[in-house]
């Protein structure tokens, strides 16, 4: 518990409020093409404005159409502006408020190869905004710079101040200390990619630079690989080791070794603001040396060769130029010695990695790893930005995660209202990169609805201003006396001559004799009178001294106040002149907004105008075919009433043909049936009376029939709609096992409410699974399904009917049955009614009929009729038995 409140974050301290903000300043940069064919995807419509279209083979709507979509920035930069204009535009209000005290944020961002790093360092002859900005600080504050190390970083990101006697000691040790690595000097040869990169006629100066105070400029660059931080321009690479040796008294291995660089922790300081612990920090004196350390840390950033792009970046690089400023004294000759007046403001210029597609750059191995941890970052920065406008926006208060990223995390005081922050986005027009182009437009179209709290305005030192004017005009008048030297001396001899002959004349002194009294007394009364007009003389030019000393006091008294005055007012100018140019700034921005507004109106207009054009075509064949439906409609119904009408009249033309034929067909069946009774009688007849004359007449007993062969009962033939079977004549058709009989398994559904009729055939199921109700495990193990259903008939009796069907698989995984047959068991009674015959023969005289071959259980068992899958019967045919299955 102690632990934790040791190293508990301390409570940031309070802030002046200033309820002032400025959006995020988004500017937009097009490169040029790189050959003559290669396709345009984006096009300047003009200076706050570009467009977007779709290159050829690529549709981004559903209907197959290209859409065009406009996106505006701040400024927009077309394929001709040069470098200066640039940097008038973009970084030098930066560098105007880093000479003010204030800090400034700028950036490029992009898709790889598209400029970015172009612009932020350029080319000999095309500086880009770096050397420009340096430029612009020492051509500002180059007559009032500091001694070397009279300034002095306290590596927690603060500053000290040296008087010159230790600044020059300072200077002396790390002259002869040869550990420490020299600064280099502008002396030195220079590089010659970046020799003239700016020419004296785009030399440019700040405006309002404060004369009495002190400047120096210290530099620092890192870059962020792989999110972790890197110092560029560390130069303790090989590290002095002890020589080992051998046995033999030879080295086993060099006196140096190589030692890879360290990477480098953010940390807070006092002020709460981020910073890199341990990172070097060069004084430079002037723009050529501020350079040749930047291009002595470029020659170590990580860089590589992709299909994209032949130099591509592999890490972020950050480029921090820091100024410090104290007043002077109030001599005006010596920087006040008060840490607490000394003001630090940096400016960062940072030069992203572009965001890269894998596929498109051929990356491999390591090429892989930067490519993802240079997407993540960019990412997360995304993220915070996307963040930091919704609880602008939408008044929430979610937190923001700048920790996730090293980039974010580093420059996160510059969104919480530390400083301006500009953002230049560079563009490739090529249509190759239209959809990563297509995402960096929508990051800055979001990026510039942030808004970043103004930076407060530094106190004004209170000692008087001047002072550092005054001290050269008076150091200059002690110049002037030292080089006039006689003519001073001469002009005072003269004045002292002049007063000396204003003064009474001596008496005679000439002594003729020793007891002369007169001659010395008056003598010593004209030297009396000459001390006293002396003394009168030093009163009066003592009282006009002091008197003129007064009006001289009251005169500077006088210019003093009347300068704070000036001073004043022309702050307040300086504030009504901000205020204007704000004012400007806001109207120019509204005119423009209004100009897009009405720019998009138009074209709103325009497309309404479309719709509505295409609305009412669509509407009229919208009705069209309304009316051709209706039609069809119409006239389906007439022909339905007509189909109806027809086919009621063929129905009741062929239910009379049925009739007819049914009855004709009885007739025929009754005729032969007659016969065949005829012809029993007589054969009967003829048996009878030969049994006769043999033998004497036995006791009389019923004869059986002869059971009629299959030529004698032909089956008949089956209609296209089911009608009964015959009960007084049976048939037996040709034996047929049933399909249920057959090898597959089957789930035999019973339910628990069957009856049990008792009848002697009974549906028997091999290799069948017996359930009251289907469930999933036993139709899986089955390929067939069988319910048993009963039902009551019309004659009152109970049928049964066996529903068969197919197990399948559905597409889910579980099991459907398919139904594909039925078959009905019905039962009848055991006795039969005869047929009454129009002859008396063969009808034994107690009147019984003699059936009983027709009416026992085997010859109604032997009489079946099967329904075959796919038969013209329907499923509500009945079956008056089924074979009995008989034992091997």
């Amino acid at each position: 518990m102690n632990r934790q409140g040791k190293f508990r974050t301390p409570r940031r301290p309070k802030k002046p409020l200033n309820n002032q903000k400025d959006p995020v300043g988004v500017y937009c940069r097009v490169r040029p093409l790189g050959g003559g064919d290669e396709e345009c995807c984006i096009e300047v419509i003009s200076s706050t404005t570009i467009q977007l279209h779709a290159p050829e083979g690529f549709k981004v709507n559903r209907n197959g159409e290209y859409k065009e979509t406009q996106y505006s920035f701040k400024k927009v930069f077309g394929v001709s502006v040069s470098q200066l204009e640039l940097f008038e535009h973009v970084a030098r209000p930066l560098v105007d408020d880093l000479i003010h005290g204030k800090n400034g944020l700028l950036f490029t961002y992009g898709v790889t190869g598209s400029g970015k790093t172009f612009t932020m360092t350029g080319s000999p002859g095309q500086g880009g905004l770096l050397p420009r900005s340096l430029d612009m600080i020492f051509n500002s504050i180059g007559p009032y710079q500091a001694k070397r190390y009279v300034f002095k970083t306290d590596d927690k990101n603060g500053m000290e101040i040296q008087c010159e006697v230790d600044a020059l000691l300072e200077r002396q040790r790390r002259e002869n200390n040869l550990s420490v690595p020299k600064t280099p000097s502008s002396r030195q040869r220079i590089e010659p990619e970046i020799v003239d990169m700016i020419t004296p006629e785009e030399a440019c100066k700040a405006d309002g630079v404060d004369e009495d105070s002190s400047y120096s400029v210290f530099v620092s660059y890192i870059e962020i690989y792989n999110n972790y931080i890197y110092d560029l321009l560390e130069e303790t690479q090989e590290e002095a080791v002890k020589p080992k040796w051998n046995g033999g008294g030879t080295p086993v291995r060099q006196n140096t070794e190589f030692i890879p660089p360290q990477s480098k922790i953010l940390r807070e300081d006092q002020n709460h603001n981020m910073y890199v612990a341990g990172c070097m920090e060069v004084e430079v004196k002037s723009a050529e040396e501020a350079f040749q350390v930047f291009w002595r840390g470029q020659k170590k950033r990580k860089v590589a060769n992709t299909r994209l792009n032949r130099e591509s970046s592999r890490s972020h690089s950050v480029f921090i130029i820091k100024l410090a400023q104290a007043p002077l004294d109030a001599d005006g000759d010596n920087v006040l010695q008060d840490k607490n007046q000394v003001n630090v403001s940096q400016l960062c210029l940072v030069d992203l990695a572009g965001s890269e597609r894998t596929g498109r750059t051929g990356a491999e191995g390591t090429r892989i790893r930067e490519a993802g941890n240079i997407n993540q970052s960019l990412l997360n920065l995304r993220t915070c930005i996307e963040i930091l406008r919704e609880n602008q926006m939408c008044g929430t208060n979610k937190m923001v995660p700048y920790r996730d990223s090293k980039v974010t995390h580093l420059f996160k005081n510059y969104f919480d209202g530390e400083g301006k922050v500009r953002m230049v986005v560079c563009v490739n027009p090529k249509g190759e990169d239209y959809e990563e182009t297509l995402l960096v437009m929508r990051f800055a179209e979001m990026t510039q609805e942030v808004e970043v709290a103004r930076p407060v305005d530094r106190p004004i030192c209170g000692l008087t201003p001047g002072r550092r004017h005054k001290n050269q005009a008076f150091k200059e008048e002690l110049c002037k006396l030292d080089e006039r030297g006689a003519p001073v001396e001469t002009d005072l001899t003269a004045f002292l001559n002049n007063l000396v002959l204003s003064l009474p004349p001596l008496p005679s002194c000439e002594l003729t004799d020793p007891s002369d009294d007169v001659t010395l007394p008056r003598l010593i009364e004209a030297l009396h009178n000459r001390q006293r007009i002396r003394q009168t003389i030093i009163e009066e030019y003592n009282r006009a001294a002091n008197t003129m000393k007064s009006l001289l006091q009251e005169l500077d008294s006088n210019l003093i106040s009347k300068e704070n005055f000036i001073h004043e007012q022309n702050g307040k100018l300086i504030e009504k002149d901000k205020l204007i140019q704000n004012n400007m700034a806001e109207i120019e921005r509204l005119e423009k907004k209004t100009k897009m507004q009405e720019h998009k109106m138009d074209i709103l207009q325009k497309t309404t105008k479309i719709y509505e054009e295409d609305k009412r075509t669509l509407q009229q064949e919208l009705d069209m075919r309304e009316h051709r439906l209706q039609r069809e409609l119409s006239d389906k119904r007439r022909l339905e009433q007509r189909m109806h009408g027809v086919v009621s009249d063929t129905q009741h033309k062929w239910e009379k043909e049925c009739e007819r034929r049914v009855n004709a067909m009885q007739l025929e069946m009754q005729n032969k049936l007659w016969v065949k009774d005829e012809k029993l009688k007589q054969l009967k007849a003829i048996v009878v009376e030969s049994k006769a004359s043999t033998r004497p007449d036995p006791p009389p007993r019923q004869s059986r029939p002869q059971r009629p062969s299959r030529d004698e009962c032909p089956p008949p033939k089956r209609s296209a709609s089911p009608s009964p079977l015959p009960t007084t004549t049976p048939v037996r058709p040709l034996h047929r096992r049933s399909r249920s009989a057959g090898a597959e398994k089957w789930v035999d559904h019973k339910p628990t409410s069957s009856l049990d009729l008792g009848t002697v055939l009974q549906p028997v199921i091999p290799n069948s699974i017996q359930v009251s109700a289907p469930n999933e495990k036993a139709l899986s193990k089955c390929d067939r399904y069988v319910l048993t259903h009963q039902e009551v008939a019309s004659d009152g009796e109970v049928q049964t009917k066996l529903i068969k069907g197919e197990v399948i698989k559905t597409r889910g995984g579980g099991q459907a049955v398919q139904f594909t047959d039925i078959e009905t068991l019905k039962q009848e009674l055991t006795t039969v009614p005869s047929r009454k015959r129009k002859s008396s023969e063969g009808v034994s005289p107690s009147g019984d009929q003699e059936e009983g071959d027709w009416t026992d259980v085997e010859t109604r068992c032997s009489v079946a009729v099967e329904m075959r899958a796919g038969s013209n019967m329907g499923p509500g045919y009945e079956h008056h038995g089924i074979t009995k299955r008989r034992k091997p």
